[in-house]
């Protein structure tokens, strides 16, 4: 049931997305995700984990953000078990984990450079051929937010 809204929601979501983010960003990074309509699923987990109110603060934030097709293409099952309340250390260890501290726009990065997450774990980010952080892609760069900056990717990424 997640799947299939998932993919309808995306197509129009990326949309709103590019549209949304014209504002001059005075939405905070939560706010743009909902704004966007392609992060049901992120937004959902990082309600489920109690993270609202700190990704609502001041940071600044960098989020490498999947889109509800990417936790769509994890095996199915995957995203409902870690959003039962008993997988809250599990959901906010793979949420923090997309969240590196700092605005780090895309003009910052080069190749086969290291970012220390929130989750304390390091992220893997290369340019050559395209920008990916392990491994994902990042398909919309550069969205800005008041409190920092969302690059969207398009497959969920684990802490090792």
């Amino acid at each position: 049931m997640f799947r299939r809204a998932f993919v309808a929601a995306t197509a129009a979501g990326l949309f709103v997305a590019t549209t949304a983010f014209a504002d001059g960003h005075s939405k905070d990074i939560v706010d743009t995700a909902v704004g966007a309509g392609s992060f049901e699923t992120l937004v959902a987990a990082v309600t489920a984990a109690g993270l609202v109110d700190t990704l609502k603060g001041e940071g600044p934030f960098t989020v490498f953000a999947p889109t509800d097709d990417a936790f769509a293409a994890l095996p199915e099952g995957t995203v409902e078990d870690l959003l039962k309340p008993e997988n809250k250390d599990q959901l906010t260890a793979v949420l923090t984990y997309h969240v590196v501290p700092g605005k780090v726009m895309s003009g910052d990065l080069s190749n086969n450079m290291m970012a220390t997450t929130v989750q304390g774990g390091d992220v893997t980010i290369m340019t050559e051929g395209g920008v990916t952080v392990d491994g994902a892609n990042v398909v919309t760069p550069d969205i800005e937010a008041s409190n920092g900056v969302i690059h969207v990717i398009d497959a969920v990424i684990l802490p090792k």
